[in-house]
């Protein structure tokens, strides 16, 4: 048994032994702050000895305040999250009236909204089993939002006349596009510059949560629950992660903020969303940032421990598809984790089949349709990987899988 002094203290988080000491902070807070609430059992301490706050009485009245953050936490989340699809939902409504379209049926919209808050609570939930901070609920940086929303609206009549004129390579004068793969030189949705411009940068992050209501920086973070499990058996060495087309880094300051100690490496395709990311990630500290192509990853065999992917794999024609999923098995190390997060497909999400073969028919994403038919449990079994979970996440979805020792993956695709 270990010493019984607070700066000793082990606690048992859900049957799992986590020494304090070393500990990311915000997790220390929380089993400190709800040990009673999450049935977080105190080991060491001795018998009768005050709770390791040493606060006269903390013991009784910890849960009583857990209870009250908790609930306090869960009312001003929805709030916000609320606050964001009324007013976009309503926007949609008068759209459809305006234009004649008669949208999804009863039932189509019905299983939107039990996706969208079986999202909610599974993001209060990660909460709940220390999986992730409670700071992730509130991060959307509304302020920074509300600078860059005149320059979004002012963009839409160019994106409206681009749709119209279906100008899927109009992308800005001076950009060297023969550096880039041909499926790359398009303006994926419509939208000004495609990824070849800091503008466009500038504008994705608002652009995307205003499509998916709110919730885009919450499907992002369900990538971080497989990742805290994972970091949870890898003891005391240092963890790499890699997380490929990293974009303006959204992901990456959400995995910096719940596991500030991993090592960090960005990869993206576009050196102007690479130039947002180290503005996002001004306040990361180990953290490097590589724009090149991912179906050559400039990294030795087995180099990281984990490798990510965040709304990459709807955005490559089928042969990329593959070529990246052999790089990203070929950087990863025997028994090392891969996570990907991206678009439902019909596989596992049939009931959203409506609003799949909308998304593909409204937005400029010429491989979409044939992703959503290309499993990707399929894919990443093919390139080698042991597939260990799929969850869906209100249209989106996470696929956990692990390299096995000693496995072979598929010969490299040429690009």
């Amino acid at each position: 048994m270990r010493d019984g002094t607070p700066s000793q203290l082990l606690r048992l988080v859900r049957g799992r032994e986590v020494d304090l000491r070393r500990a990311p902070g915000w997790l220390t807070y929380e089993v400190g702050m709800t040990a009673e609430l999450r049935n977080i059992t105190v080991r060491g301490a001795a018998e009768g000895a005050e709770p390791a706050g040493g606060v006269p009485g903390w013991g009784a009245i910890a849960p009583s305040l857990a209870l009250i953050r908790r609930a306090a936490d869960r009312a001003a989340y929805r709030a916000q999250q609320y606050a964001i699809l009324a007013p976009l939902a309503t926007a949609r409504r008068l759209i459809s009236l305006a234009t004649g379209d008669r949208g999804p049926d009863t039932a189509a919209r019905s299983i939107l909204a039990r996706r969208y808050e079986d999202l909610l609570a599974r993001d209060l939930a990660n909460v709940d089993a220390c999986l992730y901070p409670r700071s992730l609920l509130f991060q959307i940086p509304f302020a920074s939002y509300a600078r860059t929303l005149p320059s979004l609206l002012l963009d839409i009549p160019r994106v409206w006349s681009r749709m119209r004129a279906r100008a899927t390579a109009d992308l800005p004068a001076g950009v060297a596009v023969e550096r880039y793969p041909k499926y790359f030189r398009r303006n994926f949705h419509w939208q000004t510059d495609g990824y070849l411009s800091r503008r466009s940068a500038e504008l994705y992050d608002l652009a995307v949560e205003l499509l998916f209501a709110g919730t885009s920086d919450v499907m992002r973070r369900q990538v971080i629950p497989p990742v805290s499990r994972f970091l949870a058996l890898a003891g005391e060495r240092e963890v790499r992660l890699l997380d490929v087309a990293c974009g303006t880094g959204r992901t990456l300051a959400q995995l910096a903020a719940a596991h500030p100690h991993l090592r960090l490496t960005g990869l993206d395709l576009s050196p102007y969303y690479l130039q947002e990311a180290r503005r996002v990630l001004a306040d990361v500290a180990d953290v490097s940032l590589v724009a090149e192509n991912a179906e050559r990853l400039p990294f030795r065999n087995a180099h990281f421990d984990i490798v990510t992917s965040v709304h990459l794999f709807h955005e490559l024609p089928r042969a990329a598809r593959r070529a990246v999923l052999s790089e990203m098995y070929r950087v990863l190390r025997p028994g090392g984790l891969v996570v990907t997060e991206d678009s439902a497909q019909l596989a596992e999400s049939g009931d959203l089949a409506f609003f799949l073969g909308r998304f593909a028919a409204e937005f400029h994403e010429p491989f979409y349709r044939d992703y959503i038919a290309d499993d990707l449990v399929t894919l990443l079994t093919e390139a080698g990987f042991r597939v260990e979970s799929v969850e869906p996440h209100f249209v989106a979805k996470v696929v956990v899988a692990r390299k096995t020792a000693g496995a072979r993956g598929p010969s490299r695709h040429a690009s």
